[in-house]
């Protein structure tokens, strides 16, 4: 049985965390919830949550000097988990109610409302898992919480991205690029799937 990993969940003002510092800690890590850099800096890894809009997540991880601590955490190849917003915030920017918003630049493209009639798309759905997916292992075929309306639509063929379709839009549900993962849907609402899917990223955390 693989050591205790120290899970830090950067606390930048959006919402309730609890529900997925619990999942966290089910999973089997040990979670610390902080607005302090320095003492999510001493964690094993870090988990970037985020519900709401875009632009106020942007600005209360900012306003922390979160967006730094997150760069910090990549250059240094440390494992991050971005959910929700906090998976949209990973992008290079997004367009929130027609006005621009910067991301963090971590990974390309763009966020915008997604082109489908029912939104948000809000519910259960299945994923198409990237080729030698680890956060999908053994839950291919298993459905995901989703709450939103906006993504990364249209993302090509690009290696460790896992799609969802709602209604004819293709979008961004997951990525695994290197250290950096993160889901547009909730793992912490998804059940027994969302459970494992945690359990798979610390897992990897714990291999790396």
């Amino acid at each position: 049985m693989p050591e205790i990993t120290r899970v830090g969940v950067i606390d930048h003002g959006s919402g309730n965390l609890h529900s997925a510092c619990r999942a966290l800690s089910e999973a089997g890590a040990e979670v610390v919830l902080s607005r302090h850099l320095d003492e999510l800096a001493r964690t094993d890894a870090l988990v970037l949550p985020g519900v709401g809009a875009l632009a106020s997540c942007m600005a209360g991880l900012r306003a922390m000097g979160g967006d730094e601590l997150v760069a910090d955490q990549v250059d240094r190849g440390r494992p991050l988990l971005g959910i929700c917003v906090g998976h949209q915030m990973l992008f290079e920017d997004g367009e929130e109610r027609g006005e621009p918003v910067a991301g963090l630049g971590i990974l390309p493209g763009t966020v915008t409302m997604l082109p489908a009639d029912r939104l948000p798309h809000m519910g259960w759905n299945t994923v198409a898992p990237c080729e030698g997916t680890r956060l999908f292992r053994g839950i291919e075929e298993e459905r995901f919480y989703f709450v939103h309306s906006y993504g990364l639509v249209d993302p090509g063929q690009h290696t460790g991205i896992t799609t969802c379709t709602h209604e004819d839009a293709v979008f961004v549900a997951a990525c695994e690029l290197g250290a950096v993962c993160s889901t547009q849907f909730h793992p912490e609402k998804s059940g027994q799937a969302g459970q494992r899917l945690l359990r798979n990223w610390l897992d990897a955390v714990w291999d790396d």
